[in-house]
């Protein structure tokens, strides 16, 4: 049989030649370390762990990555087993002992029988007889790839150094604060006039907010990213402030145009708008809010803002060095280039973050691919399933703006319940009252995650390979 080839040994790359390889088919697995080395890598391992040992919260009832950990173990994981085999304590997390981690990763590896492992740097497309590949070349993709894909697609398949603005669980917005308007009234592209959340802030709390923005704590960049140029020009928020005090009233925070619906005779001195970002309508971002400001700061300074002061936020905001496809617009559903359906990506290339979330998606390209190898119909999981909510985000989950001429809204994202399409949670305990607060929301995770594993292993059942 004719190997599928993948090219990235990283967690995305190890999981999908794990998951082509226990259905039969022979793989050819690319990494190019130790020939040409990274920044970020110290080694030679196969699925090296970068920064954090950890995989995040392993409760699958309440947690959106503990639910991807289930599926991932219902799939027959590589990443998981491992991980689960080289865990170290971390209360209710899994975190590895990442040199025992990445070892077991690549003695799994090089002892398949069907899994040749090539230590080389595959620079530009691959070649053309090579019928199905797996790009899993992670956030730092070689410049001659990267270029090779950019002409395939166009200019905006991808960027390279991301502004990332926070993004916010509409549920926890205080809608008593904030209100539904657009600048002006102004109806865009597929909108109808009210669709930002605006925050309102008079003059004292402006000034409290520039001053913690200000005197905030900052994340200092890699040495690879220190070089490198802003994507789309954006500048982090604190710096905005940093270069006057009323720079940000006549940028993001501009109250121009805007009424408050719940005090309309008072002039806003400014004013913070939210967009809506999924197409479920439970996300929504802090428009031109991209930061350096530490994940601490960020979730504390935020919650300043009227409106906010409960906020739970899906990500926060960051600037970093990130090679990503713009992957709705790249990617068909089963995250084949469109212009070049040979070729699959996964991982983080695709737009996910973390380390869970690229084996993930590393786990679907390899069934995907073993199935299309196999002359079987691609059934995606679905969107009601933790994996389902991530190719649904990574492939079209986003709304739209590239019409309003402005830089596209599609931002690399963890998984998390803003993915996931509503569910019918208990409105009552067993003890016959109404659930409130941390209850209420409990309920409501503990039933998206149980309608999850049973959508889940409906999916996935027929897809085990029968040996």
């Amino acid at each position: 049989m004719t190997p599928i080839h993948v090219i990235g040994g990283g967690l995305a790359g190890s999981e999908a030649a794990w998951q082509i390889a226990r259905r039969g088919i022979p793989v050819v697995l690319h990494e190019m370390r130790p020939v040409r080395k990274t920044d970020a890598h110290k080694g030679e391992g196969l699925a090296e762990l970068v920064c954090s040992n950890s995989f995040r919260s392993d409760d699958s009832e309440h947690n959106a990555v503990g639910l991807l950990h289930h599926e991932l173990r219902q799939a027959g994981s590589l990443i998981m087993a491992c991980g689960d085999a080289n865990q170290v304590p971390a209360g209710s997390a899994l975190a590895v002992d990442r040199d025992g981690f990445s070892d077991a990763v690549t003695k799994a590896l090089e002892e398949h029988p069907l899994i040749t492992i090539q230590r080389e740097e595959i620079a530009g497309l691959p070649p053309a007889e090579w019928d199905s590949v797996i790009v899993a070349t992670g956030p730092l993709t070689s410049p001659a790839l990267s270029e090779a894909v950019l002409a395939r697609c166009g200019e905006d398949a991808l960027a390279f150094f991301d502004a990332i603005a926070p993004i916010v669980h509409f549920e926890s917005v205080d809608l008593s604060k904030a209100w539904f308007q657009s600048r002006y009234d102004k109806v865009g592209p597929g909108g109808n006039g009210k669709d930002y959340l605006n925050c309102p802030l008079d003059k004292e709390q402006y000034d409290a907010f520039i001053d913690a923005l200000i005197a905030g704590d900052t994340a200092d960049f890699k040495e690879w990213e220190e070089n490198t140029p802003y994507f789309d020009g954006c500048l982090p928020i604190e710096v905005m402030a940093a270069r006057g005090r009323e720079t940000l009233r006549h940028g993001p925070m501009k109250p121009m145009g805007l009424t408050n619906a719940h005090n309309p005779t008072v002039k806003a001195y400014a004013v913070v708008q939210l967009r809506q970002d999924n197409a479920l309508g439970t996300l929504y971002n802090m428009v031109g809010f991209q930061t350096k400001l530490k994940y601490g700061a960020q979730a504390e300074i935020f919650k300043m803002i009227p409106g906010l002061e409960n906020a739970q936020f899906a990500r926060l905001g960051g600037l970093h060095r990130n090679t990503f496809l713009n992957s709705p617009k790249v990617l068909d559903g089963t995250l084949r280039l469109k212009a070049e359906p040979r070729l699959r990506f996964a991982g983080q290339i695709t737009g996910c973050e973390g380390y869970v979330e690229s084996a993930s998606v590393g786990c679907m390209t390899g069934i995907f691919a073993a199935m299309e190898r196999l002359g079987r119909d691609i059934v995606t999981p679905p969107e009601t399933t933790a994996m389902g909510a991530l190719i649904g985000h990574i492939t079209g989950g986003h709304i739209s703006r590239e019409d309003e001429g402005g830089p596209r809204s599609f931002q690399p994202m963890n998984v998390n319940f803003g993915l996931f399409p509503p569910v019918d949670a208990p409105k009552t305990g067993a003890d016959g009252k109404r659930l409130k607060g941390k209850e209420k929301t409990n309920a409501k995770k503990l039933a998206m995650t149980e309608r999850a594993k049973a959508d889940f292993a409906t999916w996935i059942a027929p897809l085990q390979p029968s040996n």
